[in-house]
């Protein structure tokens, strides 16, 4: 089924040196941007992660410390991702978890935001394991009848998300064809700083979801405890978690 975009709808993944979103970092990034007319167009850039990649990791991407050395370090191609974003819906394969967490680190690291206001965030995964719940190539060789013979090198996995998304609203009719109704359906308008540390309850308020505070409105502790901002902001969390914090830390302020 060809997908209904009212905007372009961009896909991407990325393969790291590990799976920590705060330490790892990227060492390549694939980027599909699909267009409402259909056209398509596809980036694929190795980035020098500036750190040493492990051995583990290269055995599930291949990519060793040689294969980048002479590459550029991601701040030198943050302008040029951010552009090619620009405008785009986002989507991947386990994006909402991972992918987009830690390039939202790494676009922080290099000065620039990843403003995810006016996007929507389809999460293929989510899809896949709230209707069947398996592995990309599972869902490639079930909703596609295809093998994903390149198995985590970024660009086949790109491409094969984006086939299975395509194939996926064939295969479940229940499934609306409409970026804003599957970017609901994957849930992430519920989580405020893409890792799932700050979320929204309820009624739409953001709140704790870790530590002994887990559960309670963000801005109910820092009233009450104050020095909970400080430890945060010290603390072993993502630039992005602590954009959100400090957001609502600078509106209690205000008021």
């Amino acid at each position: 089924m060809k997908l209904n975009l009212n905007k372009p709808l961009l896909f991407f993944d990325l393969e790291t040196t590990g799976t920590d979103i705060v330490h790892d970092r990227i060492v390549e990034i694939a980027m599909l941007k699909l267009m409402p007319n259909g056209n398509q167009e596809m980036k694929v850039l190795r980035v020098n992660p500036e750190m040493p990649i492990p051995p583990e990791a290269t055995k599930v991407h291949g990519i060793t410390n040689d294969d980048v050395r002479n590459e550029p370090p991601f701040k030198a191609l943050a302008r040029g991702i951010a552009d090619f974003m620009a405008g785009c819906d986002l989507a991947g394969f386990n994006s909402n978890r991972f992918d987009l967490p830690l390039l939202a680190e790494e676009l922080m690291r290099a000065g620039l935001e990843l403003d995810l206001k006016q996007r929507k965030l389809i999460d293929v995964l989510t899809i896949f394991h709230r209707m069947e719940p398996r592995t990309l190539t599972a869902a490639y060789r079930f909703y596609c009848q295809k093998e994903l013979t390149d198995a985590h090198s970024a660009a086949a996995d790109t491409q094969a998300t984006f086939e299975v998304l395509q194939a996926q609203l064939d295969h479940y009719p229940e499934l609306p064809n409409d970026m804003a109704a599957l970017d609901e359906f994957c849930g992430s308008g519920r989580t405020l700083d893409l890792v799932g540390r700050i979320v929204l309850n309820e009624a739409g308020v953001p709140t704790f979801n870790f530590g002994k505070h887990k559960g309670k409105p963000v801005a109910d502790v820092l009233r009450q405890e104050p020095s909970y901002y400080s430890w945060m902001m010290n603390g072993d969390f993502s630039l992005y978690t602590k954009k959100m914090m400090t957001s609502i830390y600078l509106s209690l302020k205000q008021k």
